[in-house]
């Protein structure tokens, strides 16, 4: 599979995961300051390259109900711009309760306010990351 990039894309931060080689597993690896699309999309493109990914699969925020709303066209905005750029196959990933999901583990592990504040956007990043590798490779067999 080589390795895939897992972007959690937000109106603040932009949080950012890499897959080992064999796509096995995900880890956080940044969290970026959002400056602006055309900002955020380069940012994202040297990180691909400098990380030696061969995919990327951004998170796509829908509704509970499955609706998609301004936060979504921006990651579709987002995702286009990443493809543009970096000539590699860009993946839209449903996100749904990601972050929520990630800032439960953190609480769980004790971590402070201000070190969860910090690493939340990494974490969601690996969470959609680990899906998406979890779902490629099939069941266990």
């Amino acid at each position: 599979m080589g390795r895939v990039m897992g972007v959690d894309p937000g109106t603040r931060r932009i949080g950012v995961a890499v897959s080992d080689e064999l796509g096995m597993l995900a880890r956080g690896v940044a969290t970026l300051s959002a400056t602006g699309e055309e900002a955020d999309a380069g940012e994202l493109s040297e990180l691909a390259k400098s990380l030696g990914a061969e995919r990327i699969v951004v998170g796509l925020p829908r509704n509970m109900d499955g609706s998609e709303g301004e936060r979504a066209q921006a990651a579709r905005q987002l995702a286009e711009n990443l493809a543009s750029r970096t000539g590699l196959p860009v993946i839209l990933w449903d996100e749904r309760l990601t972050t929520k999901g990630a800032e439960r583990m953190l609480i769980a592990a004790d971590l402070s306010r201000a070190r969860r504040r910090r690493i939340i956007d990494q974490q969601a990043a690996q969470w959609i990351l680990q899906s998406y590798l979890d779902q490629w490779r099939g069941p266990a067999s």
